[in-house]
């Protein structure tokens, strides 16, 4: 339901009363003769009108000083929320509208305690099984909210008080932020960080520092903001403990032997739907051992195995078009084909760095701990960085230097498996342009 103030969106559409039999179009005629006549809002012939979600508003030409590219779509290089594939948004926009001929939307379908939603979590979550293949000892949870509550909710599970120890590996501003919020629920110590080496390299297994004590070992599997991705896991050395990984930018962009973790979870909008939904995949053991006083929306076993629905509406249409995004990558070869292409789409990017004679500069030195997902560089020349994003946003691509201190841009699913290769190929045809127009010897260029 919407509601608007009548005055000021009538003044606004420029209508008028009338009692005459020329109301809007469609809109029955006067009453017969010997009735009392109702006036009618009038619209205008020359007010063309379009519906839109959010209001009623008049078609005004385009007053943008900038004309738009000359190109079929613009891409989106955003780190999150993701871009869909364009078949995804296609099918979503489809069924949407009427869910498989009911009448309905799929958002008003699959709503609290449906038979629909039932529906609607069993899709997305045997899509999910079948991409990952997650054995039968894991439970698939789509827990409500963003990825960053599961900070907090990692300890309060895995440790079963607050002072449990826990190692965490900080390779980036993610698993910084994980190793901080857990701070406040278990005895959290850090096993490596590499904040000397401002974030620029994944370290080996030597470097680890085991507490022998820890629950488990919690790692970033790949960082958005630093682009440093890990291609081998570590393994954490207590007998007990497990490994646990925030997966957000890498999510089924790759083949995975989930049994290696205890945990992982992974916020929808990274790479496989929209913002608000975070999805976990947990060891069963694991689950039903929250410390005393856990936040009923932070247990693990308030979403196990159906309970959503008994303590909160989960975020349906979020659930929804992450099954239409499995679907999809299923359809498409898989996770293995998907790794593939997403190999191909970041290598295009690299090589346009690599070949500008450090005009573009990457910010990790280690091919083996480049990101497949995140390519962020910089302009030696940073004076021209903001010319750089302004013009890539008039030439049809979207959302570039995202992150501060760095151009970042996405490649792959969502960020990563939702973006075509055209997209990439347009970035980098542009970079080379860019250098063209731009380069010149950094004797000439000002101080930074």
């Amino acid at each position: 339901m919407f509601a608007v103030a009548a005055a000021p969106i009538c003044k606004f559409l420029r209508l008028r009363w009338s009692s005459a039999g020329d109301g809007l179009p469609g809109m029955p005629g006067p009453f017969p003769s010997g009735r009392r006549r109702r006036r009618r809002w009038v619209v205008p012939e020359s007010a063309a009108l379009r519906v839109s979600c959010a209001a009623l508003c008049p078609i005004v030409p385009d007053a943008s000083p900038h004309p738009p590219p000359a190109h079929d779509r613009v891409f989106s290089f955003a780190a999150t929320p993701a871009s869909l594939p364009e078949r995804v948004a296609q099918k979503a926009r489809s069924e949407l509208l009427s869910c498989r001929g009911g009448g309905a939307t799929a958002a008003e379908k699959t709503t609290h305690r449906k038979k629909d939603l039932v529906t609607a979590i069993a899709r997305a979550e045997s899509a999910l099984r079948e991409l990952l293949l997650i054995p039968p000892s894991y439970a698939v949870l789509f827990l409500p909210g963003g990825v960053a509550s599961n900070f907090a909710a990692v300890p309060l599970n895995l440790c079963s008080s607050p002072e449990d120890a826990a190692d965490y590996v900080i390779t980036g501003s993610w698993s910084e932020k994980a190793y901080e919020e857990a701070a406040g629920h278990c005895s959290a110590a850090v096993a490596w960080t590499g904040k000397a080496f401002n974030f620029t390299r994944i370290p080996s297994p030597e470097e680890l520092r085991h507490d022998p004590a820890a629950r488990f070992l919690h790692i970033c599997a790949d960082e958005s903001v630093q682009a440093l991705e890990f291609k081998d896991f570590p393994v954490p050395a207590g007998g007990d403990a497990v490994l646990v990984a925030d997966m957000s930018s890498n999510f089924c962009s790759k083949p995975l032997d989930v049994s290696k973790f205890g945990l992982i979870y992974a916020g929808a909008q990274g790479n496989v739907g929209p913002a608000g939904l975070t999805v976990a995949i947990v060891r069963r053991d694991l689950i039903g051992k929250a410390q005393p006083g856990t936040p009923t929306m932070l247990n693990f076993a308030s979403h196990a195995d159906g309970a959503a629905s008994l303590c909160n509406s989960p975020p349906a249409v979020a659930i929804y078009l992450c099954a239409l995004v499995f679907e999809d990558l299923l359809e498409q070869g898989g996770l293995a084909a998907a790794e593939r292409r997403n190999r191909e789409k970041a290598a295009v990017i690299y090589e346009a760095i690599e070949r500008s004679n450090g005009f573009y500069v990457c910010t990790v030195e280690d091919p083996a701990a480049r990101s497949a997902m995140n390519v962020p560089f910089m302009l030696a020349r940073r004076d021209l960085e903001r010319k750089f994003v302004a013009e890539a946003q008039r030439a049809g691509m979207a959302e570039l230097g995202a992150h501060q201190g760095a151009v970042a841009v996405a490649i792959g699913t969502p960020k990563i498996n939702g973006l075509p290769l055209a997209g990439v190929e347009r970035l980098a045809a542009f970079m080379r342009d860019f250098r063209a127009h731009h380069q010149r010897s950094t004797d000439e260029a000002p101080p930074s």
